[in-house]
C-alpha cells in the first residue's frame, strides 16, 4: 500500500468512528457568502503543520493568524488542511480561518482571499460539510475517485455555487475529467467561471504515492488539460521553493500556484513568492520547458526514453545524420577554446536544411556556452533571440553568476559534478526553477566532451534530486549498462561518437541509437 492509499483508508476509518465533522462544531447551514476561487492570477498559499514526506512543519501554526499573514502577503486564496493523522490539521482550522477572513474583508472593502478545504475527500458529504464550515472550494484528487464518485461530488459542488480544485497527474485522471464534464452538459466548465460551479485544475508536481517531486510534471499535464478545454485554469502545485522559482512557473503560464511548506515555514517572506509570480509572464523560457515537456509526454508514449543530445555538431552532414536517427536535441558549442567551436552562420544554415527536411519534428537546437560575456555569447544570445536555436546551454557557470536579464532567455543549466560538495550546485539550481540539470564530468580546465564518466556514487545522489540528465563518456558501447543501472531522462553524447574532436562517426551514432532503439 502506497501512502496515498494509506492515507485514505485512515480516513475511512476515522469517518465510520467520528462522522464527516470529525466531531468538530460545524454550522448545521452556511451563514457566509460564497467568494470566487481565483478569480485572478496569483498565489494560493497552505495552513499546514505537517506532511508524510516532511514530517513536522510548522507544529505550532496558528491557522487565524497564518491566514491573515497569506491575505496580507497579497495571497489570491487560502488552502486549509484539514486532514488530522499525517497533516495535523481540522475542521476546526477551516472555521478559524474563514472568521479571520471575513474580519479581514469587513476592514478591506470586503475584498478577502477564497477559502479552500484540502483533504483527501470522496463523498458528496465530505462537500457538504466544506460548504458548512465556510469553503469556496474543495480540492477533488481525481486519482482516489472512481468516475461515478468524481461525477457525483463535481454536481454538488454546481449545486452549491463552490468551486472545485481537481487535481490531475496522469492520463487516467484526464479520462476522468472528460467523462465527468461530458456527463454534466458542459465540457466547457474549465474555462467558463461563469457556470455553476467553478471548475480549476491543479497538477501536482508531488507524487502523492510516494511524494517524490518532478517539476516538469505539471507542464507535461498543461498540453493535456488544455485539449479539453483551451482556456481552464491550472495551477501549479507543490515543490516551489524560491521566488525565482514562483517567477519560472508563471512564465510557463499557469494561472495559479500552491505553496504548502516554504509558505508555512516562512509566512513572513511569502510577499516575495506572490509579487514575482504575478509580474512574470509567459515567455521564452518556459514555453521552452513546456516544449521538452511535450517531447518527453511523446517519448514515453511511443516506448522510447531516454531523450538524446548530440553536442559538438561542427558538421552539416552529422546534423543531419543525427536528426534522422532520432536525436531529440543538437548542440553546437561557442567557446572559442573548444574544438568543435562553430559560429552562427553554421547553426542558422543547419536550422535551415533541417527545417526542409524534418519540418516540426526537426530536433531542439542548442547553443553551448561557457561565459556570459564575450563574442561567443553575444553570438548565441543573439540566435536564441532570433529563434534560430531553442535555448542555450549554460555550461560550468555558478549560480551566483545567474543575472534576472537573462531568466527570460530559453535555456538550459549544465554542472560539472567530481565531488559531493559540487552536488549543492544542484541544490540551488533546482531551488531558483531550473527544473532539470544537465549533469556533466570535468577534466582539467575542460568543462565537456571529456570522454570521462561521472562517478556512478555522485550521479545517484544527483538522481535522487531531480530526473537525471547525464553527460560524460556515453558511447554505443556503454549506453545499454548506464540506461539499464541509472534511468536516465536526457542523455549528452560528444565525444563517445566521434572519429576525432568535432566529427562524428556515422558507425559510432548509428551503434549509440541501436542500442537505445531509436534507429529508423
Amino acid at each position: 500500500m502506497d501512502i496515498l492509499d494509506e492515507i485514505v483508508e485512515r480516513r475511512k476509518s476515522d469517518i465510520e468512528r467520528l462522522g464527516y465533522e470529525y466531531g468538530c462544531d460545524v454550522p448545521e447551514s452556511r451563514g457566509v457568502c460564497v467568494r470566487k476561487f481565483l478569480a485572478r492570477h496569483g498565489a494560493i498559499l497552505e495552513v499546514k503543520r505537517a506532511s508524510p514526506s516532511k514530517g513536522d512543519i510548522s507544529p505550532d501554526l496558528d491557522a487565524a493568524k497564518t491566514a491573515l499573514e497569506y491575505a496580507k502577503s497579497g495571497a489570491r486564496a487560502i488552502s486549509v488542511l484539514t486532514e488530522k493523522n499525517y497533516f495535523k490539521g481540522s475542521l476546526d482550522d477551516l472555521i478559524a480561518v474563514r472568521t479571520a477572513l471575513d474580519d479581514y474583508a469587513a476592514h478591506n472593502g470586503g475584498d478577502a482571499p477564497a477559502l479552500l478545504r484540502k483533504d483527501f475527500l470522496f463523498d458528496v458529504h465530505d462537500v457538504e460539510v466544506a460548504y458548512r464550515a465556510g469553503a469556496d472550494a474543495v480540492l477533488l484528487i481525481a486519482r482516489i475517485l472512481e468516475k461515478e464518485r468524481f461525477f457525483e461530488m463535481a454536481q454538488k459542488v454546481c449545486e452549491l455555487g463552490i468551486s472545485a480544485l481537481v487535481e490531475v497527474r496522469e492520463a487516467g485522471d484526464i479520462e476522468k475529467l472528460q467523462y465527468v464534464f461530458s456527463r454534466m452538459g458542459n465540457s466547457d466548465k474549465l474555462s467558463n467561471p461563469s457556470n455553476p460551479g467553478n471548475f480549476i485544475c491543479g497538477v501536482n508536481s508531488r507524487d502523492l504515492a510516494d511524494f517524490s517531486i518532478d517539476m516538469l510534471v505539471p507542464a507535461k499535464m498543461l498540453s493535456s488539460i488544455k485539449r479539453i478545454s483551451p482556456n481552464a485554469k491550472v495551477v501549479f502545485e507543490s515543490g516551489i521553493q524560491s521566488p525565482k522559482c514562483a517567477a519560472a512557473v508563471s512564465a510557463m503560464g499557469f494561472d495559479g500556484f500552491l505553496m504548502g511548506e516554504a509558505a508555512a515555514k516562512n509566512p513572513e517572506v511569502t510577499r516575495e513568492y506572490t509579487r514575482s509570480f504575478e509580474n512574470t509572464e509567459l515567455s521564452a523560457q518556459g514555453e521552452f520547458w513546456l516544449c521538452v515537456a511535450r517531447r518527453l509526454q511523446e517519448k514515453n508514449r511511443g516506448g522510447r526514453i531516454p531523450l538524446v543530445k548530440i553536442c559538438g555538431i561542427t558538421r552539416m552532414q552529422d546534423a543531419l545524420c543525427a536528426s534522422e536517427l532520432g536525436a531529440d536535441f543538437l548542440g553546437f558549442i561557442f567557446c572559442g577554446q573548444s574544438p568543435r567551436n562553430v559560429d552562427a552562420a553554421f547553426v542558422e544554415e543547419v536550422r535551415r536544411e533541417l527545417q526542409k527536411k524534418f519540418g516540426e519534428k526537426m530536433p531542439l537546437l542548442v547553443a553551448v556556452v561557457t561565459k556570459l560575456e564575450g563574442e561567443e555569447w553575444e553570438a548565441a544570445l543573439d540566435l536564441s533571440r532570433r529563434k534560430i536555436v531553442d535555448a542555450i546551454q549554460f555550461h560550468g557557470i555558478a549560480p551566483c553568476d545567474f543575472k534576472n536579464q537573462y531568466l527570460d532567455v530559453a535555456h538550459f543549466v549544465a554542472a560539472n559534478v567530481s565531488c559531493e560538495q559540487d552536488l549543492a550546485k544542484l541544490d540551488e539550481f533546482l531551488r531558483d526553477g531550473e527544473f532539470r540539470v544537465l549533469v556533466d564530468s570535468r577534466s582539467g580546465s575542460r568543462l565537456g566532451g571529456t570522454g570521462i564518466r561521472v562517478d556512478e556514487r555522485l550521479v545517484l545522489a544527483c538522481k535522487e534530486k531531480s530526473p537525471l540528465w547525464l553527460a560524460g563518456g556515453i558511447t554505443a558501447e556503454n549506453i545499454g549498462e548506464i540506461t539499464g543501472r541509472l534511468s536516465p531522462e536526457l542523455l549528452d553524447v560528444s565525444s563517445g561518437v566521434e572519429s576525432a574532436p568535432g566529427i562524428k562517426d556515422e558507425k559510432k551514432l548509428r551503434g549509440l541509437f541501436e542500442k537505445i532503439g531509436g534507429a529508423v
